[in-house]
C-alpha cells in the first residue's frame, strides 16, 4: 500500500533552519508530483510548495518563497523541504502529499510532522 512518511520536524528558533523529509513507498514515485502542505492551529491547511515528477519545476506559496526549497531524489523515493529563516508563524503540522502527474489534486497524504518555531 502507498505510504508517505514525513520526518525531520521539531523545535527551532526563529531565524533557524529545519529540513523535512518524506519517504514514499508503494507507488511509482517518479511519476508523481509531490507537494508540501501545512496546517497551523486553528487554520485551514495551506499549500507550501510543490515539485514536478521530474524535479524540473517547483512552485511556492508567497510565504515560503525565498525561504523554503523543495527538492526530490527519485532514486531514493524521497522529497525534501529545506526551511530557512524560520518564523514563529511557520509553526504548523507539515504534510507531504502526492498526485499522479496527470491529476490536478493531491490525493495521497502523509500523517504529518510537527514544526514549532519559537521567538
Amino acid at each position: 500500500q502507498v505510504q508517505l512518511v514525513e520526518s525531520g520536524g521539531g523545535l527551532a528558533q526563529a531565524g533557524g533552519s529545519l529540513r523535512l523529509s518524506c519517504a514514499a513507498s508503494g507507488l511509482t514515485f517518479s511519476i508523481y508530483d509531490m507537494g508540501w502542505f501545512r496546517r497551523a492551529p486553528g487554520k485551514e491547511r495551506e499549500f507550501v510548495g510543490g515539485i514536478s515528477w521530474s524535479g524540473t519545476s517547483t512552485s511556492y506559496s508567497d510565504s515560503a518563497k525565498g525561504r523554503f526549497t523543495i527538492s526530490r531524489d527519485n532514486a531514493k523515493n524521497a522529497v525534501y523541504l529545506q526551511m530557512n529563516s524560520l518564523k514563529p508563524e511557520d509553526t504548523a503540522v507539515y504534510y507531504c502529499a502526492a498526485r499522479s502527474r496527470d491529476q490536478v489534486h493531491y490525493d495521497l497524504w502523509g500523517q504529518g510532522t510537527q514544526v514549532t518555531v519559537s521567538s
